[in-house]
């Protein structure tokens, strides 16, 4: 995210809002407000009243400065929510055993989408660019570790890291969506139960075949709930699709290793 104009992204200001604080060197006093005092209080107000509350003027309400103080340290509100988007993102997880690829990759998956869920207003902050801040960078850094494991290389693990990456925030999105559009008056979501018994008398057999045996199947197998993986809970159409992915990063990398063998 960052300031969007006829030149496009302003990176540098972008970099050098994400990295304030952290240069080394840098002497005499330190200023009263700072960069990530006003990030920190735009994470509690999202977290508290969603994306749509945060503004400068409730920041600097927040923090007792005035609006002006605001817009000096962080010119426009793109550039807030980069800054914001980062902070919130938070250190990723330790992983337990990086030498066990499908393990360490499921458990940075599970820490991703518990993220999404704890604070789901990340999904409605647009991404402009590739990660650049150091929050976002230390995640990559530890899903990029199993997947070097696993045997890619280069471009290879970046390649498989942004799948993965793009695979959990599109199931977390559509999930919030869902969560959101199916609210009843009083605000509690529909049970799956619900939704089940809805769509077996609207779907005809004859207009969506597929669909039907898709749908009688998981009726009968009664498994459509979350599932627990590496001790994260995870819906079973992410945990599917990333066992599913990580068989064919397995695959591709025993057969290239057997191509360079003949080679």
């Amino acid at each position: 995210m960052t300031t969007r104009d006829s030149k496009g992204p302003d990176l540098q200001h972008s970099l050098t809002l994400l990295w304030a604080g952290r240069s080394r060197g840098r002497r005499g006093p330190r200023p009263k407000l700072t960069v990530a005092q006003i990030a920190d209080a735009a994470v509690r107000i999202a977290d508290v009243d969603g994306l749509e509350a945060l503004s400068m003027q409730r920041i600097a309400a927040e923090l007792g400065y005035s609006t002006m103080s605001i817009y000096n340290h962080i010119p426009s509100k793109d550039l807030l929510l980069e800054v914001v988007a980062d902070i919130a993102a938070g250190q990723p997880p330790e992983l337990d055993n990086t030498r066990d690829f499908r393990h360490a990759v499921r458990q940075w998956v599970g820490a991703l989408w518990t993220g999404f869920r704890t604070r789901p207003w990340l999904l409605r902050v647009p991404l402009d660019h590739a990660p650049i801040g150091p929050n976002q960078l230390a995640w990559l850094d530890r899903l990029l570790q199993p997947l070097l494991t696993a045997g890619l290389v280069g471009g290879e693990a970046r390649a498989a890291a942004l799948h993965l990456t793009a695979v959990v925030r599109g199931t977390a999105q559509i999930s919030m969506d869902m969560t959101s559009a199916h609210k009843t008056a009083d605000g509690s979501p529909h049970n799956e139960a619900e939704l089940a018994h809805a769509l077996a008398e609207l779907i005809d057999p004859h207009a969506y075949p597929a669909l039907t045996a898709v749908h009688a199947a998981e009726t009968a197998s009664g498994h459509s709930g979350p599932e627990r993986a590496d001790g994260e809970v995870l819906p079973v159409e992410l945990s599917f699709g990333v066992d599913r992915f990580l068989d064919g990063i397995e695959n591709w990398v025993a057969a290239k290793t057997r191509r360079a063998d003949r080679g």
